[in-house]
């Protein structure tokens, strides 16, 4: 039997992940509602988030858990977790210190907006 403590069997059973076992986690500022980030998480990396109150997450390309804020002290600070009505995304609200983005951008969708037609 394993000691590692495992994600809420209630919290898992309504999770909806892909063929990867992951599910999309949006991280959005708490006072704000400023969205900041789109990252990935699996049972871990949510068990981890909502036990430790900081982010968590699955990085897809180094196939292995990150914590925002480890390496660049652009910490997430855990304030809320919600599961959407579908169980297949998560939101994050979080007191980002810093910056949000890789390219050092407080968001990731600061790169602009996609021009709508006829606007």
């Amino acid at each position: 039997m394993s000691s590692t403590p495992s994600l809420d069997p209630a919290v898992a059973g309504r999770l909806k992940r892909n063929a990867d076992g992951l599910l999309p986690a949006i991280a959005q500022q708490y006072d704000t509602g400023e969205v900041l980030m789109l990252g990935w998480m699996d049972d871990e990396a949510l068990r981890r988030t909502l036990t430790t109150g900081r982010c968590t997450y699955w990085s897809r390309s180094r196939r292995e858990y990150w914590v925002k804020g480890d390496t660049s002290g652009h910490v997430q600070y855990v304030k809320s977790v919600a599961l959407d009505c579908d169980g297949d995304t998560v939101l994050v609200q979080v007191d980002q210190v810093g910056a949000a983005c890789h390219t050092g951008d407080r968001t990731c969708f600061d790169a602009g907006r996609i021009p709508m037609e006829g606007q």
